[in-house]
């Protein structure tokens, strides 16, 4: 079987936001395809901290990795052994890598088991006020400065025209830098929605406000998680 595993948003989650069935798993599953290796140790350790991290068989499955990249893992698969995916945040394929193992256990007859967890977009779309019925994942916007400005305003085109709420993110070392594009490219009384640090007690900010409301009043988003919503 393949397990879809969650990984927390926040190390700052309290156990208690996710099932007890995860830590079953993985008491129970020794390999793992993952995306970063030091960050799946540490979120197999925060859900079962007592499972013997020597114990632990992981295959990088990252943005460069292909199916034939994996043989090794795939003949482990086809004897019988079960494995877990984790992604580096939230639930696994989404904005990851993930599904081509997903894609190939369902061609070779493996059994696809799904978790519950969180995500982030998600969470953010429902705490947001905008359309949760019709919206848009758009993942990562581009780094070029000038097809970045031309993504914004074409999302907030299609909010506008459509009513679809427009969802993206970016690398959080960026954060500062798309919403300060944001407030320049987007119309004042476009409606904007923040999601960071989503799950953690302590530090996390959701708020919706107009363009012109977030330019008087500037959030710190540099190395946060956060997901963006433009919304009517």
């Amino acid at each position: 079987m393949l397990y879809l595993l969650p990984a927390y948003l926040s190390e700052n989650s309290p156990t208690d936001y996710f099932a007890p069935a995860i830590k079953d798993i993985i008491m129970n599953t020794d390999h793992y395809f993952v995306e970063n290796e030091k960050t799946a140790r540490k979120v197999i350790k925060f859900f079962a901290p007592e499972k013997k991290q020597p114990e632990l068989k992981l295959f990088l499955l990252d943005k460069y990795s292909e199916t034939s990249d994996l043989k090794e893992a795939q003949d482990l698969m086809k004897e019988g052994v079960d494995f877990g995916l984790l992604s580096e945040a939230g639930l696994p394929c989404i904005g990851d890598p993930g599904n081509i193992m997903v894609g190939w256990s369902h061609r070779n007859n493996i059994r696809v088991i799904p978790v519950n967890g969180p995500s982030s977009f998600v969470l953010a779309l429902i705490a947001s006020g905008f359309n949760g019925q019709e919206f848009t994942f758009n993942g990562y916007l581009p780094i070029d400065k000038e097809k970045k400005k031309k993504e914004i305003q074409h999302l907030e085109s299609q909010a506008n025209k459509t009513g679809f709420t427009q969802i993206f993110m970016e690398t959080p070392y960026r954060n500062n830098q798309l919403f300060e594009d944001l407030v320049k490219f987007l119309n004042p009384h476009t409606k904007l929605c923040i999601a960071a640090n989503i799950n953690d007690p302590q530090n996390e900010l959701i708020k919706t406000k107009t363009i012109t409301e977030w330019k008087k009043q500037k959030p710190e988003l540099h190395k946060i998680p956060a997901v963006f919503l433009i919304g009517k």
